[in-house]
Parts: structure tokens; C-alpha cells; sequence
């Protein structure tokens, strides 16, 4: 007979183990200050682009900032 007692048994949720979880606002800090950084370098990238293809891109400068934001955040917070 196996004792479900001792170290890891099946059954109660307080024995499984969770990864512990980034607190919100510290995640929306660091998004918001990547989004702030990002956005005199989206506008330049964004300049250049209209210049040289003679044609608006399909993002605009905020809008790859906030993507940008969306990709980077996420990777200084993963495991």
C-alpha cells in the first residue's frame, strides 16, 4: 500500500507547485517605460521607411512602439 501522506500525493490543490507570478503594476512599469523608450525609435524607423518607399507603412510609429513593447516585456519576465 503506498502513503499518499508524505511528499507529493495527488489530490489537494495546495501541493501542486504554481511559478510563482510577476506582480501587475511592476509588468505595466517596465511595458510602460520599454512603450516610452520605443517611440522616438519607432518614429525614426517609421520616417525612414516613408522616405525611402514613398508610402505609409502599414503600422504607424505608435503602433510599433506598442508592439514592440508587447514583445520585449514579456521576455524580461519569463522564466
Amino acid at each position: 500500500m503506498t502513503d499518499h501522506t508524505a511528499g507529493g500525493g495527488h489530490g489537494t490543490s495546495s501541493q501542486h507547485h504554481h511559478p510563482a507570478r510577476t506582480p501587475r503594476a511592476e509588468f505595466y512599469t517596465y511595458f510602460t517605460l520599454i512603450f516610452l523608450f520605443a517611440i522616438p525609435i519607432a518614429a525614426v524607423v517609421w520616417l525612414w521607411e516613408v522616405l525611402r518607399d514613398r508610402r505609409l507603412p502599414v503600422l504607424g510609429p505608435f503602433a510599433r512602439a506598442w508592439r514592440e513593447a508587447g514583445v520585449i516585456t514579456p521576455t524580461i519576465f519569463r522564466p
